[in-house]
């Protein structure tokens, strides 16, 4: 959506409102960073899964805000969707898949939005849910669909570390155990996420132990 104006009346509205643009889109990342954090610190971080679903509970209500104060912009959908299907992991239970449609919902609205936000991580949690969801009767998992938007992430990022290891931990399962390697691989030396230390040294720990699951067959063999 442009609106026209003239060259003068656009370069003096430009001027009276930038200041605020600006302090909103400096909201706007803080929020984003923030919910971000408290994701990994709750993801990676906490002792017990109590304590993980009592801090993603607060989470996700904080990341229905986020979403409600931004209702055209996809980086809080995904985020939503990110917190609820962690909180829907973390809870389990037949109550984990109404939480899970929720996270479902969020991430196909942020695609609705921007297909590329945050380098396609919208595919890379729908398609993990697809993968670790249930399948018919009890709920929706499917594994052709999550084979789908999980190669649709890695098509738009192909070096990133979340759809390397959410592809290789995909690829491990159905017994493609090479090619699950490689991806994993690939997670190992994907580039570091400024702001996202926390995050990136929980995936790593990850990743490594999906390789030792790997590997550990051919040591025994060596040995």
């Amino acid at each position: 959506m442009k609106n026209i104006f003239r060259a003068s009346i656009f370069a003096t509205c430009l001027a009276l409102i930038t200041p605020i643009v600006q302090g909103q889109d400096a909201g706007f990342e803080t929020e984003l960073a923030a919910i971000q954090s408290e994701w990994a610190i709750a993801n990676y971080s906490m002792r017990s899964e109590d304590a993980k679903v009592q801090a993603l509970t607060g989470l996700s209500k904080r990341a229905e805000a986020f979403v409600a104060a931004n209702p055209t912009r996809a980086e809080p959908l995904v985020w939503q969707g990110i917190v609820l299907s962690t909180y829907a992991g973390a809870k389990g239970g037949l109550g984990a898949l109404k939480i899970a449609k929720q996270s479902r919902g969020a991430l196909e609205a942020a695609i609705n939005i921007d297909p590329t936000v945050l380098d396609g991580s919208a595919y890379t949690s729908l398609g993990t849910l697809y993968f670790k969801v249930p399948g018919f009767p009890l709920g929706f998992g499917d594994d052709s669909k999550a084979r789908w938007y999980l190669e649709r992430a890695l098509a738009i990022n192909p070096n990133g570390i979340d759809p390397n290891f959410f592809y290789g931990e995909f690829l491990l399962e159905h017994g493609k155990r090479e090619l699950a390697l490689e991806h994993l691989r690939r997670a190992l030396k994907a580039p570091a996420r400024p702001g996202r230390e926390l995050a990136d040294a929980g995936r790593h720990k990850e990743v490594e132990a999906l390789i030792a699951r790997i590997e550990r067959p051919q040591l025994a063999k060596r040995e």
